[in-house]
């Protein structure tokens, strides 16, 4: 298993307004064409109106990399650069958990 927390934060409220749509019809996509994908769920940080945090899980390092290969990632990575003022990435070593397996 392949995991990703992001945490974004963008430029203002309309970039936020504007990232929510960008996701919602990424993560459409994500349901409809990645089965490797198990958990891709996207916050909103309490108290924080401009962050984001995305948890992601994947069936294993390929797929994620064919996530990252189809058309809607693509364009989401190219899409959200001019809403956002930062992105940082943790990537994750899954060791124990519920509904997965290690």
């Amino acid at each position: 298993m392949f995991g990703l927390v992001v945490r974004f934060t963008c430029k203002d409220e309309a970039s936020a307004d504007a990232f929510d749509r960008l996701v919602a019809d990424t993560i459409e996509a994500i349901r409809r064409d990645e089965p490797g994908t198990i958990v891709y769920a996207a916050h909103r940080v309490d108290g924080k109106p401009l962050q984001r945090i995305f948890y992601e899980l994947y069936a294993d390092r390929a797929a994620f990399d064919a996530h990252e290969a189809t058309g809607h990632t693509k364009h989401f990575l190219a899409a959200r650069e001019e809403l956002l003022a930062s992105i940082e990435v943790d990537r994750l070593e899954l060791t124990s958990g519920k509904g997965t397996t290690p």
